[in-house]
């Protein structure tokens, strides 16, 4: 399942709302000594860290040739770094951990998101089980099995499929793994069937696959790495599309399809541009997935975003590796396709009443939310709130960049920033999540006819540019017309299912946008670390 999360809210914090910066000032140094651990209660040794973990610095994110402020991650940090902590790092911005005070940086980095990943070692593929919830996919399943290879053991659970679902006999080869077959006689959902082969395993990890998924090759090993830091609990590759020959639905998926995180790697972190990752394909550690229950049985959708957030809840950490891949099956019919954005949307109610404000589609802080009122107000009186609230954006930056060198330019280009992404995510919302309220008042207004139209016309034509002008990746393009038609009908088939949801459960929950405060976007990950119990 996938996409119970608008788009919208899935960036908001990480580029639409730079008013509230953390951990805190730029004043605050990141010293070795100083025995910090960031975010994460206690203080495990070597922050479960390695000796020869890697860390590559975001260069992006260095203001200054000293090296010693950074300024971005998702949430946005301003850290500071000692000289010594500076000194830890080569010419390149790499990090190598190789004692407590370069583990106590690691960590800190990673935590901020400032810094990425490069383990140099993980575990074994055999020390990893492939669960396979099916039904009334026995194509998918002979094509799933034929690729894989090195794994301990592949457990299918048949989720009460109309013909029972057959296997290869004993593989011939060596280099294939034993299946076993688990059948439900009644369908009892994904997230039952998945629970149902982790149970039946004792490996150390856990790898979900779904039936209409296809492995590349490396895929295990460019994930597994991801575990030999202890704290890291999930690993998700980038699932791109089996095939982009078809028609322009088909094409459309391939381009901007809900499984796809994008190309750029990133930690799994609820309100950042990966709030999560889809079941389709993903890797646990079979512990801590132990240690939480699992899926949760009761969700039939959204039960991956909900182990995902509950991960987050323990303090586990979750990573989004792109250069791992695996090629998934879209749809390829309008009626279909859709249909299944509207069924991903009658998530986010269940997700809102186990998570509360989450997942909510829009979420700014007061003074953005002044900004967009006024702006999308189309009036005098509320263009000239706007510019106020975008001067007080401004001054309240700059106070807190003081001592960043050039504190004004990047005071100035983050506010201009922060307003171009809150217009942007206020036009999403208003297309997609609240499109049966933008409805109705374009139907009473005429002054909001055209803010609507110019809100999806902008909407559209931004994603448009984003996917297909600026990603690099050969996939066939739609154009900009045929794009902008699909987009609209994406969000119309998710926003009705998302009304659908809240009024099946009686809650407006998932509907209502939030307000921050600036405490609450300052509240970084502080919970408890979860580490790697042993299994008996």
């Amino acid at each position: 399942m996938s996409d119970p999360v608008s788009a919208a809210g899935r960036a908001r914090t990480a580029e639409g709302d730079h008013g509230d910066l953390t951990p805190g000032s730029p004043d605050e140094e990141v010293d070795p000594d100083s025995g910090s651990t960031g975010a994460g209660g206690g203080r495990p040794h070597w922050h479960d860290l390695p000796q020869g973990f890697q860390v590559q610095l975001d260069l992006s994110s260095v203001i200054g040739r000293d090296r010693r402020h950074l300024l971005g991650g998702s949430p946005m940090s301003m850290l500071t770094l000692s000289e010594r902590a500076v000194s830890m790092f080569d010419d390149d911005g790499r990090l190598v951990v190789c004692d407590e005070a370069s583990a106590t940086i690691a960590r800190r980095l990673l935590t901020t998101q400032l810094g990425r990943p490069r383990p140099m070692f993980g575990p074994d593929a055999d020390s990893v089980s492939v669960v396979v919830p099916v039904r009334d996919n026995q194509q998918g399943i002979d094509r799933l099995l034929a690729s894989l290879r090195g794994v301990a053991r592949v457990i299918v659970v048949d989720d009460g499929s109309a013909e029972p679902v057959r296997v290869p006999p004993p593989a011939v080869s060596a280099q294939c793994p034993p299946v076993e077959v688990i059948r439900f006689q009644t369908s009892r959902g994904p997230a039952a069937a998945r629970n149902a082969g982790a149970a039946a395993t004792t490996s150390e990890f856990v790898a979900f696959l779904d039936s209409d998924v296809v492995p590349e090759h490396d895929w295990l090993a460019k994930m597994l790495a991801h575990f030999s830091d202890e704290r890291v609990a999930l690993v998700a590759p980038r699932i791109r599309p089996m095939s982009v020959d078809g028609g322009p639905t088909l094409r459309y998926e391939a381009l901007k399809s809900s499984l796809d995180m994008g190309r750029v790697e990133a930690a799994v972190v609820p309100g950042t541009p990966v709030a999560y990752v889809p079941s389709a394909a993903m890797i646990v550690r079979h512990s801590v997935f132990d240690e939480l229950g699992g899926f949760d049985e009761d969700m039939y959708v959204a039960e991956d975003v909900d182990l995902c957030w509950r991960l987050h809840g323990v303090g586990a950490v979750m990573r989004y590796e792109p250069v791992a891949t695996v090629t998934h099956d879209h749809r390829g019919r309008l009626v279909s396709a859709f249909g299944r954005r509207r069924f991903y949307g009658t998530g986010a109610a269940l997700l809102a009443g186990r998570h509360d404000r989450t997942g909510a589609p829009l979420v700014l802080n007061s003074a953005l939310a002044v900004l967009l009122a006024g702006l999308f107000s189309g009036t005098r009186a509320g263009l000239a709130a706007a510019v106020f609230a975008a001067v007080f954006i401004l001054r309240q930056l700059r106070t807190r960049m003081t001592d960043l060198p050039h504190s004004a330019r990047i005071a100035a280009a983050l506010t201009a920033r922060s307003v171009g992404f809150g217009v942007l995510q206020m036009a999403s919302a208003l297309c997609r999540s609240y499109w049966p309220l933008s409805l109705l008042l374009a139907l009473l207004s005429k002054r909001f006819r055209l803010i609507l139209a110019a809100a999806a016309l902008c909407d559209g034509i931004v994603e448009w540019v984003r996917i297909e002008i600026l990603d690099p990746d050969p996939v066939p393009r739609l154009g900009p017309v045929l794009f902008v038609a699909y987009k609209r009908m994406d969000d119309l088939a998710y926003g009705a299912g998302l009304w659908q949801g809240a009024i099946a459960h009686r809650s407006a929950t998932a509907l209502v946008p939030v307000l921050r405060t600036r405490a609450e976007a300052r509240d970084t990950a502080t919970r408890r670390p979860v580490g790697r119990p042993r299994r008996s």
